[in-house]
């Protein structure tokens, strides 16, 4: 039977709870609109599911740009097309990467329904408490926190980090005076999902990691580069650690952003172990 997933909203905040052995596991989000001229463009899963025998916790932040009509997409689809594949059990990680790229193509074919616009994704998958799937495409975030010590998770796919990619695949990386670099001028990412007009030289394979979820480890931090810009990976662990409540550990995350003058959309999700 396919899994199908309910979505996660759009709520501004909210909280919930799964088990594990060691306790029950809590998480916390929020999402903030940031001080640009346009709707807010993210989108987030944060929830427990019972899927064949397991408890998996699903969280991800979709991060759009031109619109929210693709990161709405992940939202519905993403989670359901990981779970689909039928060797996720056996090969999360080969899944993963599978999946994303599966659901890139499927935004692609639903051009031109979804726009022109894309989105960065972050996702995790936490397998019965214990075990945890990272992915990610494009700049937003994971970060977990062992013994209050900040690991990232992810990779940040910045235009200049991957610039010969971007090259032999006929585009180029700009870098303007008073600006991040872009590729072709325009995409401060260079992988994401959707942009079907700059697709021929982005990529949307994504970077998976994973993680054993033990005594010594604390809490797991999802969030767009609206907090990144501002914050390092080890400051927003030193605030979230200091707050037992996910929920309010997101939303400190958040003010703390803003404080910071973050002119983006802010999304965070606090899970703790």
């Amino acid at each position: 039977m396919l899994f199908q997933l309910l979505t996660g909203g759009r709520s501004s905040s909210g909280s919930g709870k799964g088990r594990s052995n060691q306790g029950p596991v809590k998480y916390g989000f929020s999402l903030v609109k940031g001080k640009a001229n346009h709707p807010m463009e993210d989108y987030h899963v944060a929830k427990f599911v019972q899927f064949q025998g397991r408890e998996l916790g699903l969280f991800a932040i979709y991060d759009g740009h031109l619109g929210d009509n693709v990161p709405a997409y992940l939202q519905k689809h993403l989670f359901s097309n990981i779970l689909n594949e039928e060797d996720f059990w056996a090969d999360p990680s080969r899944s993963i990467a599978k999946a994303y790229e599966r659901t890139d193509q499927a935004i692609l074919s639903h051009n031109p329904d979804l726009g022109r616009g894309g989105s960065t994704a972050v996702t995790a998958i936490l397998i019965n408490g214990r075990h945890l799937w990272v992915a990610n495409v494009g700049d937003s975030r994971g970060v977990l926190s062992r013994r209050g010590q900040a690991i990232q998770m992810t990779v940040d796919h910045e235009p200049n980090t991957e610039r010969g990619s971007i090259e032999n695949r006929g585009g180029f990386v700009s870098n303007m005076p008073g600006d991040v670099a872009r590729v072709n001028g325009q995409l401060a990412v260079s992988r994401a999902f959707g942009d079907k007009n700059l697709k021929t030289h982005l990529r949307s394979d994504p970077d998976v990691t994973n993680a054993e979820i033990d005594a010594d480890t604390d809490l797991l931090i999802l969030a767009s580069d609206g907090l990144w810009k501002v914050m390092s990976n080890q400051e927003a662990v030193d605030i979230a650690k200091k707050i037992k409540d996910p929920l309010k550990a997101a939303k400190q995350l958040a003010v703390e952003a803003l404080y910071r003058e973050s002119k983006d959309d802010i999304s965070c999700i606090v899970v703790r172990f």
